[in-house]
C-alpha cells in the first residue's frame, strides 16, 4: 500500500489520507470525474496551473463555465491565500451559510476557524441604529475583534459587506491576507466586485459581473486549502 492511501473502515476500499479529498473511494471517484469532464469540455482558458483548479471548482459548484472566463484573481492571491491557510489565519464570511459549508476539518486540520457575525443581536442592534445593513455592522465586528486584518474575508452574498470592507482598507488602513469577492445580486454587485478590481495592494479574487454565491466562495476556500494540502505534501 502507498504511503498516501489507507483502508475505509466501512468497507476496506483503498482510501486517501488527504484531509481534502473527499472521504469515501466513490466520492473521490465521482468528483475526480466532474472534474475531468470539466478539463475536456471548459476549452482554452488564460488561467495559470495554481488559478485554474480554484476556477474547475467554482464550475463544478455552479455546472456553469461561464466562470471560465468572469473569475479573476489579484496577481499574488493563489499564493496569499494558501500562505493564510498554513499560518492558521481566521476566515471572517458574510453570512451563515459560509461558514457552515466549509469543511470543518479541512479547516482544522491547518488550526484555522471561520466566523460569521451578521445573525448577531449587537449587529442587528446597531444596523437598526444607524439604518445601515447586518452585513455592514458584522464586518465592522469583525474589525474590532481584530479579525480582518491578516485574515481571509469572503463574501458571497452581500455587496455591502464587501464596500465596508474597501472602507475599512482605505479609510482605517484594514490589511486582509485575501478577499474572496463573490456577492450575487443586482443591486451594487457587479459594482463592489468593479471596485475590488481596482486594488492593488491587497489580494483578491472575484467573480465579474452579477453572478456569484456563497456556494461559490465555499468552493474557491476548500480549493485553496487542496492547493495548501498539496503544497505541504511537496
Amino acid at each position: 500500500m502507498s504511503p498516501d492511501t489507507t483502508k475505509d473502515m466501512n468497507d476496506g476500499s483503498p482510501m486517501s489520507t488527504r484531509i481534502t479529498e473527499q472521504l469515501t473511494q466513490a466520492g473521490r471517484t465521482i468528483e475526480h470525474a466532474s472534474f475531468a469532464i470539466i478539463d475536456r469540455e471548459a476549452g482554452p482558458h488564460g488561467y495559470s496551473a495554481d488559478q485554474w483548479p480554484l476556477v474547475r471548482r467554482l464550475i463544478h459548484a455552479s455546472a456553469d463555465f461561464e466562470f471560465n472566463g468572469l473569475t479573476r484573481f489579484h496577481p499574488a492571491a493563489v499564493q496569499a491565500g494558501i500562505a493564510a491557510l498554513r499560518a492558521g489565519r481566521p476566515i471572517v464570511a458574510d453570512v451563515e451559510m459560509i461558514r457552515v459549508g466549509v469543511s470543518r476539518p479541512r479547516l482544522a486540520h491547518f488550526g484555522g476557524d471561520i466566523h460569521q457575525f451578521i445573525n448577531d443581536e449587537d449587529v442587528i442592534r446597531q444596523a437598526r441604529a444607524e439604518d445601515s445593513t447586518r452585513a455592514v455592522q458584522a464586518m465592522r465586528k469583525a474589525r474590532r475583534l481584530g479579525l480582518i486584518d491578516g485574515g481571509i474575508v469572503g463574501i458571497g452574498n452581500a455587496p455591502t459587506a464587501l464596500l465596508e470592507v474597501l472602507r475599512q482598507m482605505s479609510e482605517e488602513g484594514a490589511r486582509p491576507s485575501l478577499i474572496i469577492g463573490m456577492p450575487v445580486g443586482f443591486v451594487s454587485a457587479a459594482e463592489s466586485k468593479a471596485d475590488l478590481a481596482q486594488i492593488q495592494d491587497i489580494p483578491w479574487i472575484l467573480t465579474q459581473g452579477r453572478k456569484g454565491g456563497s456556494t461559490l466562495v465555499v468552493a474557491a476556500i476548500h480549493a485553496l486549502l487542496a492547493l495548501a494540502e498539496a503544497q505541504d505534501a511537496g
